[in-house]
């Protein structure tokens, strides 16, 4: 006949045995995690300094963080570097000048080089503005208004939005790595090794930063002060020279007689310089004939 009470006791033991295995499981998982977790914390401390500062998980988060401030932190207004050049003919060079000046004055720019130059024909000016972008176009206009003639005229734009986020966000990164590597520095490299190399880092991420914010005070100004370069120029009167008239044949002959007066002169003079000469050849001529005369006879 079969045993209930031998069963029932039977099937307590394995359920009590099998509670038991997974009561030892469950608290020997805890205790390795535990432990893993420790020997990570611990590890931390020991970590190469050429793996603490970009870490592939470091540049994830940049790059994220990158992106991420491209869509916050785009700016209201785009970035736009405009610049223009103007050659006009004007009625006076120097007036035109004058009055580009004053009005570059009077929208807050100025005149940042200057070269006058003054030919036979032509006079010139070649002067570079700096504006504020705001009133870049009412500038051009009002300067364009002193021609006579307008020779050329080209306006330029370039947009630099993309290029002046893309630095901020770069700059940033490096900021934040470059204060990693400080905080190393000072709690975590214990060998000289780690020390050098750990100042090292820091010294490039701060050539790198300089360069960035050198750049990017270049693009800042470059777009709040746009460039017009202004060619002037005057065309001066032409002054023709009178001809040359022919001299007059009474001219001709009252020139020609004076030469030839001062010819005799000068025959005259050699013949006084001369005359000794003169009588020693007169004296070889009488003797010359008187003895051909003599044997004639």
């Amino acid at each position: 006949m079969f045993d209930f009470n031998n069963q029932y006791e039977l099937n307590m033991k394995t359920q009590t045995s099998i509670l038991k295995v997974l009561f030892l499981f469950i608290v020997s998982s805890f205790l390795y995690t535990s432990c893993s977790q420790h020997e990570g914390d611990a590890n931390f401390e020991s970590i190469p300094i050429e793996h603490t500062g970009e870490t592939p998980a470091f540049k994830a988060v940049a790059v994220n963080e990158k992106g991420n401030s491209k869509s916050k932190n785009t700016p209201s207004t785009i970035k736009i570097i405009k610049n223009a050049s103007l050659k006009m003919e004007v009625a006076d060079v120097v007036y035109a000048t004058r009055i580009a000046r004053n009005y570059a004055q009077q929208y807050e720019g100025y005149i940042s080089d200057e070269r006058m130059s003054t030919y036979a024909y032509r006079k010139e000016n070649r002067f570079t503005i700096r504006i504020p972008q705001a009133h870049f176009d009412t500038l051009l206009d009002s300067i364009s208004k002193l021609s006579k003639a307008i020779e050329t005229k080209n306006i330029t734009t370039v947009d630099v939005t993309e290029e002046y986020v893309d630095i901020q966000s770069r700059l940033k990164t490096k900021r934040e790595v470059k204060d990693r590597y400080e905080s190393i520095l000072r709690g975590k490299a214990k060998t000289v090794e780690e020390v050098l190399q750990a100042e090292e880092k820091i010294r490039v991420l701060q050539e790198e930063i300089e360069s960035a914010e050198g750049r990017l005070r270049y693009m800042s100004n470059k777009i709040s002060y746009s460039t017009i370069q202004v060619d002037v120029y005057q065309e001066l009167p032409v002054i023709e020279k009178p001809k040359k008239e022919g001299p007059s044949f009474l001219k001709e002959m009252g020139d020609s007689m004076r030469i030839g007066l001062s010819v005799l002169e000068a025959l005259v003079l050699l013949l006084v310089r001369i005359w000794p000469l003169l009588m020693i050849g007169a004296g070889i001529w009488i003797f010359y004939r008187i003895r051909k005369k003599n044997r004639l006879k």
